[in-house]
């Protein structure tokens, strides 16, 4: 994979940034002493005049060609290099306004997600992200490689901002289990597995989803596992649950060494890793109930070893379960065991569920036809 996008702005790094080459300027002495970059500043100072005036963009455009607008592309990029995140953003998004080279205005959109991830704005670096996606999606592109390429790069520099922002944790499930994308990260980036497999564990309400995913896992084994995707594996595949709480203390390393699942969060004198604790408690849950799925009379002194915990805290820990689920069981104290109640499937709702299974399939399938069909037409 190449080190630096075709965009010209640096791919994913943990601090991106752009190289600079020998023909740009490195100070603001050196490009005022350059005709281009003070044809750039003449372009910049043309539409700050036509915002205050009130003339739009168009108006902007009619005054200044195509070797200006060009000028204020590479501005905007000295700007980004220069650390100047702010005026790149700017300055990119009055590009991508004027620009009608659809390539170019491309790689803009590039430099301001960018430029708006370095800023740490994430509400706006996720709008812009959004607009990328739709862009790769539609584009025609060369080659498929070349789409599934530009993929894999949106979905790194996503990282930044699902981890980041409030609803990130949805949203990346709603992003990276796309079958478009998730075949890109199973074709070349299977290292995304682990972030994705992150987000369903700690989100209750795309439990529905899970199943599907549980497959994918089964398929990339030969090729790609960690302590979180192996985890999974064991509960819902092998149900070795000994297996599981081996691997539930190693996936508390991986995410206190990984730069976005170990994001740190100070209060008052304590540094703490939210996503940690999160993941470890429903982690418990999970193979909590998969493990009443096989078992009706379960020993309380087993179950605490399976979740990793003292008996005291593993009594506690299920008695506050039982209250704020309302599950069907009950703990008796004398022999030490959980009781769970049978609980026989609702043959309506599994006919429901199959239905909406069943209609999101037809959906995707009619999506993929029709896409197919636009670009054989484009071509």
């Amino acid at each position: 994979m190449q080190a630096r996008a075709k965009s010209e702005f640096a791919q994913p790094r943990l601090e991106p940034r752009l190289l600079l080459t020998h023909l740009d300027p490195k100070t603001i002495k050196q490009a005022l002493a350059s005709l281009p970059w003070k044809t750039a500043m003449y372009v910049v100072g043309a539409l700050e005049y036509a915002t205050i005036t009130g003339p739009n963009l168009a108006y902007a455009a009619n005054k200044i060609g195509p070797a200006q607008i060009e000028a204020l592309y590479q501005y905007g990029k000295f700007q980004f290099e220069c650390g100047n995140y702010s005026g790149a953003a700017d300055y990119l998004y009055q590009y991508r306004a004027l620009c009608t080279n659809s390539e170019r205005s491309l790689s803009a959109l590039w430099g301001k997600l960018a430029a708006e991830v370095l800023m740490q704005n994430w509400d706006v670096a996720l709008e812009e992200l959004n607009r990328l996606k739709e862009i790769i999606d539609s584009k025609n592109f060369s080659s498929p490689i070349n789409q599934v390429q530009s993929r894999i790069w949106l979905m790194h520099w996503s990282l930044f901002i699902f981890f980041n922002h409030d609803n990130g944790r949805t949203l990346i499930i709603d992003l990276f289990n796309q079958d478009k994308y998730l075949n890109a990260i199973q074709t070349s980036a299977p290292h995304l597995l682990r972030y994705l497999a992150t987000a369903f564990i700690v989100n209750k309400r795309r439990r529905p989803q899970l199943k599907e995913f549980i497959k994918v896992i089964q398929q990339e084994q030969h090729s790609y596992k960690d302590p979180i995707t192996e985890f999974l594996a064991c509960v819902y595949v092998n149900y070795d649950f000994d297996g599981a709480q081996k691997k539930m203390r190693e996936c508390e390393e991986v995410i206190l060494n990984d730069p976005f699942l170990g994001k740190r969060v100070e209060e008052s004198n304590f540094s703490t890793v939210p996503l940690r604790d999160e993941f470890l408690e429903n982690a418990r849950l999970f193979i909590f109930e998969t493990y009443c799925r096989i078992h009706q009379r379960i020993d309380m002194g087993v179950l605490a070893e399976k979740l990793n915990l003292n008996y005291e805290e593993a009594e506690r820990w299920i008695v506050n379960l039982i209250r704020g689920l309302k599950l069907d069981a009950k703990i008796d104290s004398q022999t030490g065991t959980v009781i769970m109640e049978p609980n026989h499937p609702n043959v309506y709702e599994q006919l429901v569920d199959h239905t909406k299974a069943l209609n999101g399939r037809t959906y995707k399938l009619v999506t993929q036809l029709l896409e197919h069909a636009q670009g054989q037409a484009a071509r």
